[in-house]
């Protein structure tokens, strides 16, 4: 297991659709180990392969308390079949958008279909904080990011700062 460098945006893999897992080999059950790593360091509470450079479909979670017993979830090529109409407002964040949060509306509930790493497909009801999470982690499978929910102006905002950012590193 390995702790694996986060990619932050403007970084152009963050906007790419990801491929998805045919088999489950020791490359993916390696993949999901460090993905699990590098999200427990971080700290966060979800993380998506192209988060790590991998553009693949796979994505750990886990949204237990940090007091309580961990409870990670693996979702190999997740997809939502179905979503309620009642809605939810989370205060997200980002591993990929350091220290920036912003009040993102999803629906409250939805239903994912995944693989699971033993190979088993699995179709699971979640809400609260975990259905935001899922559907959070997904978008990022799609090269969709949690600020583009939000409005163009603290869209274009945020987009500006990271990437005048990128360049200084770049230059310094």
């Amino acid at each position: 297991m390995a702790i694996r460098p986060i990619l932050i945006i403007p970084e152009p893999r963050l906007r790419q659709m990801c491929a998805p897992v045919e088999t489950i080999d020791r490359e993916i059950e390696a993949l999901v180990a460090d993905m699990f790593e590098t999200m427990y360091d971080a700290p966060g509470i979800g993380l998506a392969a192209p988060q790590v450079g991998v553009l693949r479909r796979v994505v750990t979670i886990d949204v237990s308390r940090e007091e309580d017993a961990r409870q990670p979830l693996t979702l190999i090529n997740p997809e939502i079949v179905a979503a309620s109409e009642e809605m939810s407002v989370y205060s997200e964040g980002c591993l990929s958008i350091p220290e920036y949060y912003e009040e993102v509306e999803r629906p409250a509930e939805v239903t994912v279909r995944y693989r699971t790493l033993k190979g088993g497909v699995e179709e699971q009801r979640v809400s609260g904080l975990l259905a935001t999470c899922v559907q959070h982690e997904i978008d990022h499978l799609n090269g969709v990011l949690f600020i583009d929910h939000i409005s163009k102006l603290k869209r274009d905002r945020v987009t500006k700062k990271f990437a005048k950012a990128a360049r200084r590193e770049v230059a310094g």
